[in-house]
């Protein structure tokens, strides 16, 4: 079996001007933007996407955005679609992130729509799911991620399964400094990857990266990334100061 690459994304969310977030991919740049055994993914606000692309052309980091439209164009006052944002070399895009999920009402439909438009203009998915703190202390994890993953890949081709990044973010760890226990983030990783066999074949879920997206930090990052189905971190308070987010590329970089 092929081992999967670690993934570290940084979901900037609504911060950094274009300016700040040059000066943040020139430092990423500087540190590890030469090394090739971790792929490191940025995802700034809308506004500052184009310019931290030019600042990290020639590195080995990548592109991302933080959401898009599922049309390709069309009257939707606000939003971006996926081959505006493939016009500027992004390479990556969050979708059904808690917050789009929570505090915008998006829906397992509307996510899974734009699972399919970013797979169609070869925008790789970082397709988020996770529970509440409600629905976790109700027992429903499981069976909540499940049907986030049936709905929001419903359509999906076995030959593109692999192209999709799944983010596991327990919403009640994001933001909060909670953290699921290292047992807790590898149960539910491990669910999702048995539930991805079931899907698409186990060759293929054995190819799929599964992030761990409830506020990884340096501290705990080492546990977490050793676990046999964690394959990464989807980081955010972490990702807006270069040295945090660099030293999460080297934990990750140090499991073997």
């Amino acid at each position: 079996m092929i081992p999967r690459k670690k993934l570290i994304a940084g979901n900037w969310k609504m911060n950094k001007t274009p300016a700040d977030g040059v000066a943040l991919v020139r430092e990423l740049v500087a540190t590890v933007g030469k090394q090739s055994e971790v792929e490191v993914v940025v995802c700034p606000p809308f506004t500052g996407i184009e310019s931290a692309g030019r600042a990290l052309e020639g590195s080995t980091l990548k592109l991302g955005a933080q959401n898009m439209h599922f049309e390709a164009s069309g009257a939707f006052t606000g939003e971006v679609s996926a081959p505006m944002l493939r016009a500027i070399f992004a390479t990556h895009v969050i979708l059904g992130h808690s917050e789009r999920r929570t505090l915008f009402g998006e829906t397992d439909e509307q996510v899974n729509k734009k699972v399919l438009a970013a797979l169609k203009n070869q925008l790789r998915p970082i397709f988020c799911v996770g529970e509440t703190l409600a629905e976790r202390e109700s027992g429903a994890t499981l069976k909540v991620v499940q049907t986030q993953i049936e709905r929001g890949l419903e359509g999906v081709a076995k030959d593109q399964a692999a192209s999709v990044v799944v983010a596991y973010e327990p919403v009640w760890a994001i933001g909060t400094g909670k953290v699921a226990t290292t047992e807790q983030a590898q149960e539910v990783h491990a669910f999702i990857r048995e539930l991805l066999t079931k899907l698409f074949t186990e060759p293929v879920a054995q190819k799929v990266r599964i992030l761990y997206g409830g506020s990884m930090k340096p501290a705990n990052a080492p546990e977490l990334l050793a676990q046999k189905d964690i394959d990464g971190g989807l980081i955010g308070g972490a990702s807006l100061e270069a040295r945090s987010f660099v030293e999460l590329v080297t934990a990750a970089a140090a499991i073997k």
